[in-house]
């Protein structure tokens, strides 16, 4: 079974974001203007293995949710570009917030295979430490952060309960997060690596999050 999740077809299905992801985070290191332009393509090429592989996902709801998550996700990349009369920061952690409810309504629903790990508890202590640390930096903004946070830290908890993959991606989503986070609140202790840094994060763990999703998925369905 093994051999036909992991298939050729599957590998060819993420190449496309994968060549994407690599030359975003070359450009984002140059400083290059067309940084912009890949980084709304990102989701969009994520979407191609949910579709490719709808059908042997074997669940509607399933795809819907992943689907989903890609599409709150593309919103909260692209919230700049597509609403640049609003304020970007409040649009990116709604977006994003509805992405991660999203994530764990599916690793809850669908992909749940134990219990709920002890180290996961690193994540409460991630959580408090960073109202701690960026609280009087937030500007009005502790409380989305705090709910944000909550969100986010229940994305990489939920996927801890899942296969291997999927919890390294959940891992990945929130060390990306965090790194934005101090950038854009305490720029001063990231170094001028810090957008390439969270965006190789942020591609890596969207990228995990959904090649574990489609596999375990798709071995769930297979007779």
């Amino acid at each position: 079974m093994h051999r036909r999740v992991l298939s050729p077809a599957l590998v060819w299905a993420f190449t496309p974001y994968a060549i994407v992801s690599v030359v975003h985070v070359i450009l984002l290191a140059i400083d290059s203007p067309a940084a912009g332009p890949t980084k709304i393509l990102l989701m969009p090429l994520l979407a191609v293995p949910v579709v490719v592989f709808a059908r042997r996902i074997g669940s509607p709801q399933a795809t819907c949710l992943l689907a989903a998550a890609l599409v709150f996700s593309w919103l909260g990349d692209s919230a700049g570009a597509f609403f640049p009369a609003l304020p970007e920061l409040p649009l990116m952690l709604g977006f994003f917030g509805l992405a991660h409810l999203a994530y764990i309504a599916l690793f809850v629903g669908f992909l749940t295979r134990r219990r709920m790990p002890w180290w996961t508890l690193v994540y409460a202590l991630w959580w408090i430490a960073m109202l701690v640390i960026l609280g009087p930096h937030t500007d009005g903004l502790l409380l989305a952060l705090a709910i944000y946070g909550l969100v986010l830290a229940g994305t990489a908890a939920s996927s801890a309960r899942s296969t291997s993959i999927i919890a390294i991606g959940g891992a990945f989503f929130l060390a990306s997060d965090t790194i934005l986070a101090f950038h854009l609140f305490l720029p001063e202790v990231v170094s001028p690596w810090g957008s390439p840094v969270v965006m190789l994060t942020y591609t890596l763990g969207q990228g995990l999050l959904i090649a574990g999703a489609i596999a375990a998925l798709t071995l769930r369905s297979t007779p």
